[in-house]
């Protein structure tokens, strides 16, 4: 697809200007699964179009911003490879453009010192609760022509506030839900600067964009609020507007806001859970995001195809079967010496025993048809990598004296069988035959000897795998 096809314009490229998109996270806990697909279409789009992806830390929350948190959420993007072209860059360190750009308001009018005190704010606001009206600051500070303002208290430090217009409206084409006017008259003046000169979150936010040369934000619903406001301190300041897209939010199953009780929300509890990035990009960029019927796709394709056209406007439904399945299919397409260094440590963990055993690899391509987390390869794995220890009853069950001579038998022609599922197979079949016998009643027996456990893949690619020398070890004891 190129920049001239879409159905309309909203995902057009702007004439003779880059394409510049952001995700600016706060650092106060995880990179949660709603982030990471902002940060997925964001980082899609300007791949789409050969643009610039911006990666912004928004860490003035001092009480509640952590580097732990920080890096938790770098390392989700570097899992997910979402790699950003510029940053990051820290809000923090950028106190001084802010204050420059306050200085230049105030000298220009569209700021001002206001000097209420948070109790008197909330009087205001009272006031106007009891008379039925909206509760907002009641612009005592405001200067005006003609208007007398109260006198400085001494031992007082202002806040600054923004100087909201007072009538008209704000609108704007939003990419996803459409155009959205809200009256000038349904906010008040914000505070873009605390009484200890720090600045505010939506300040900071209108001020990067602006220095970024955003073209296109793309984040939560949840900013729909914030968007007029920045939209009007833009405009104070003479910046050009970037296109603004609100993306629904993501919900459980249950059709609730997705928390941790429907289940893992950080992105990097995924691949401790034996998830793979690119099934989940590929499941992220289905929720919320459509190409026609296609569920499977490349990210390289993703990026081919996506655009802003076909954003949902409703919420999405967060399916952990669905992911299951997908991650199944990239699983199968995984190459298995990639899939062993990511099952080793955690079977080293449950105490397999690497020596003397069949190669790793050899043993994922095996048992990874049916897997649904890398996980579960290293579980169902182990059958080839511990000393089996079958149930004792179990054993029993099936170990009869009608299929001791059967199975006396096949040890005896193990010894001499070339060694492969093309010679096992029929040889198996041989001892059948001559015992009377049906497969269940010796490969149950042989299953529990060899491995300990019932459900095993295939017995003659289970014995193909372990070897004739590991084969004849876990039989020995049970034959003499």
């Amino acid at each position: 697809m190129t920049a001239s096809t879409p159905a309309s314009n909203s995902s057009l490229k702007p004439a003779l200007k880059p394409v510049r998109t952001r995700f600016a996270p706060s650092p106060t806990g995880y990179l949660h699964l709603g982030g990471a697909r902002t940060a997925l279409f964001s980082w899609a789009y300007a791949r789409h179009f050969g643009g610039t992806f911006v990666l912004r830390i928004e860490d003035t929350d001092l009480e509640r911003s952590t580097p732990e948190a920080v890096q938790a959420i770098i390392d989700g993007m570097q899992w997910l490879g979402l790699e950003h072209d510029e940053g990051p860059f820290y809000q923090m360190r950028r106190m001084d453009r802010y204050r420059e750009v306050i200085g230049q308001m105030l000298q220009q009018g569209t700021a001002y010192h206001c000097y209420s005190s948070p109790e008197e704010v909330e009087a205001m606001r009272e006031r106007m609760r009891a008379a039925g009206e909206k509760p907002r600051y009641d612009g005592t500070w405001r200067p005006e022509a003609g208007k007398t303002l109260p006198p400085v208290p001494a031992d007082r430090k202002p806040v600054v506030r923004f100087k909201n217009p007072l009538d008209g409206d704000v609108s704007w084409d939003d990419v996803v839900k459409g155009n959205i006017t809200i009256s000038n008259r349904e906010m008040d003046d914000l505070v873009i600067a605390r009484p200890d000169g720090t600045p505010t979150y939506n300040f900071c936010v209108v001020v990067d964009d602006w220095d970024m040369q955003i073209t296109h934000v793309i984040r939560g619903d949840d900013h729909v609020n914030n968007t007029p406001r920045q939209i009007n301190i833009l405009k104070a300041l003479g910046a050009e507007l970037p296109l603004y897209g609100h993306v629904p939010m993501i919900l459980g199953a249950d059709g609730e806001k997705l928390s941790k009780r429907h289940g893992a929300v950080s992105v990097m509890d995924y691949p401790a859970q034996g998830y793979l990035p690119e099934a989940m990009l590929n499941y992220l960029a289905r929720l919320g995001w459509s190409h026609g019927n296609e569920e499977i796709f490349s990210v390289e394709q993703f990026c081919a195809w996506f655009d802003l056209d076909h954003l949902s406007k409703s919420p999405a439904q967060f399916n952990p079967e669905k992911l299951a399945s997908i991650n199944n299919h990239y699983i199968k397409l995984a190459d298995n010496e990639r899939l062993a260094a990511l099952v080793k440590p955690l079977m080293e963990q449950d105490g397999a025993d690497f020596s003397n055993a069949p190669a790793l690899p050899k043993v994922i391509g095996l048992l990874k048809e049916r897997a649904h987390t890398v996980n579960e390869i290293g579980v169902a794995a182990m059958l080839f990598y511990r000393k089996p220890a079958p149930d004792a009853a179990l054993l029993a069950q099936h170990f009869t004296d009608a299929v001791k001579p059967a199975l006396a038998d096949f040890a005896a022609r193990c010894a001499s069988v070339e060694w492969n599922k093309e010679s096992l197979a029929p040889m198996i079949k041989e001892v059948l035959a001559a015992h009377a016998l049906k497969m269940p009643q010796i490969a149950m027996p042989l299953r529990l000897m060899l491995t300990g456990q019932l459900q095993t893949p295939a017995i003659d690619a289970v014995l193909e795998l372990l070897g004739r020398e590991a084969v004849m070890a876990r039989l020995q004891p049970h034959l003499v």
